[in-house]
């Protein structure tokens, strides 16, 4: 069932997601990166939002050319070269993986090769900016605007596209959830796994390829700009491109490992994501290197370095605790956590059909200092992307207020979850683990 609280903000996205989208891109192509100065402007009738409408790049031939070919690049690689990374990179999982169980009790199989993707895509930048010169290092930069278009466009049309299949031709009618609010259903999606052949699969390949393997290459392209603008690259934009690539190629090194993860495990297919992936996750998720495309900041070097340590100490608790809780998962309890046999709960749940099912709850390690510090590292590292910035403007910031509200959310909703699953074993859980994010604190 939809409650009126879910519906209001499911309305509220839908309405004033792109328009957020829109306002920060536009103020930094109009503003300077201030998001005070076009409300001052519009409150005070020095201008209208025609005005500023009429100022904004629109849609392209060049963008739509630049945009389609990118994403047609993307399926090519995904759906055409198998995986060979994991054949001489020692501890890398690639290649055909199964996904968790379904509702439906169907367990898919995915081509896992987002690090293939990911390699063979940016050698070719690099090449091209070295040696082919086919296109400008700045091209994304330049058609930032217009490229904004094609993405809603896309965004738009694979939700609107996901719906209409899930009633005409779901992938598995028995994965599909009608509420029977329209809204909320294409906000959040019928399908869960909706797929087009055997593997093309929207879930992995739009959260991933488009948006995530772009993420480095956004960032490059605002590198180069700069380089162009000022005669150099500052160290803050090198922090910003070093410390979001260490996040990226994490994402694509345990691709497979994402594959159990809630977006894959619990969430339907809809606007949210189809959407979110190809509009909110390119544009909002770079704001630091653009925000220093129009401010070039060059740090001192004691804060240069002590902002590189919180990213990677952030860097290391995100990818240390979800070692652990693979580690213990996979071994069902039979290892060593910081050295010794890790504690745990033993918990115990029915499945839809009745039968009854036993798991472990561990209480050590990092999962013994708070229920989700996974979050918390991937926090410090959000705030570390911030902090390259400067603090003359509160734009570069929002990542990291999205972030803690997102991730807080998901908190929630886990534990909404797990207490539905558990029941009175996961007070047990929370009584022994009883902060959520910040030990001591939360």
């Amino acid at each position: 069932e939809v409650d009126w609280f879910s519906l209001a903000s499911i309305l509220f996205l839908l309405m004033f997601a792109p328009l957020i989208v829109y306002y920060f891109i536009m103020s930094c192509d109009q503003y300077q990166c201030s998001l005070i100065d076009p409300l001052i402007d519009l409150l005070t009738g020095n201008k209208h939002l025609s005005d500023i409408w009429n100022k904004t790049p629109t849609l392209t031939y060049r963008a739509a050319s630049i945009y389609a070919l990118w994403v047609a690049f993307q399926m090519l690689l995904y759906l055409f070269i198998p995986d060979f990374c994991h054949k001489f990179l020692p501890g890398y999982v690639g290649g055909v993986q199964e996904g968790a169980v379904t509702p439906a009790g169907v367990v898919n199989k995915y081509e896992i090769n987002g690090l293939q993707a990911w390699i063979i895509t940016h050698v070719l930048w690099f090449a091209n900016a070295y040696y082919f010169h086919w296109f400008s290092p700045t091209i994304i930069f330049d058609n930032w605007i217009p490229l904004l278009w094609c993405a809603n466009v896309l965004g738009y049309a694979v939700s609107t596209f996901a719906m209409i299949k899930s009633y005409f031709f779901p992938t598995n009618a028995e994965d599909c959830k009608f509420t029977g609010n329209f809204f909320y259903d294409y906000m959040m999606g019928i399908e869960f796994n909706p797929r087009i052949g055997k593997w093309f699969d929207f879930k992995l390949f739009f959260n991933g390829r488009p948006g995530i393997v772009a993420w480095t290459l956004i960032n490059l392209s605002y590198a180069a700009k700069q380089q162009e603008l000022y005669g150099q690259v500052t160290n803050s934009m090198i922090l910003v491109n070093v410390l979001q690539g260490i996040y990226v190629l994490d994402f694509f090194w345990n691709e497979a490992w994402y594959l159990k993860t809630i977006d894959i495990c619990h969430d339907h297919f809809g606007w949210y994501l189809g959407w979110g992936d190809c509009v909110w996750l390119p544009y909002l998720y770079t704001l630091q290197g653009l925000y220093l495309v129009y401010h070039p900041v060059q740090l001192y070097t004691a804060n240069a370095i002590g902002i590189l340590m919180l990213g990677l100490i952030g860097y290391y608790i995100f990818r240390m605790t979800n070692h652990q809780k693979d580690l213990f998962r996979r071994t069902n309890g039979n290892c060593k956590i910081w050295g010794k046999k890790p504690e745990y709960i033993e918990c115990s749940y029915m499945s839809v059909d009745g039968s009854k099912y036993y798991s472990k709850l561990m209480t050590s390690g990092f999962w013994g200092w708070a229920r989700h510090f996974n979050y918390t590292g991937d926090l410090m590292g959000s705030l570390a992307y911030c902090l390259t910035c400067g603090f003359e403007h509160i734009l570069p910031y929002f990542y990291i207020v999205y972030m803690t509200i997102l991730l807080t959310h998901r908190c929630i909703r886990d534990e909404h979850r797990c207490f539905s699953k558990y029941g009175k074993d996961w007070k047990r859980y929370t009584a022994a683990v009883p902060y959520r994010l910040i030990p001591g604190i939360f």
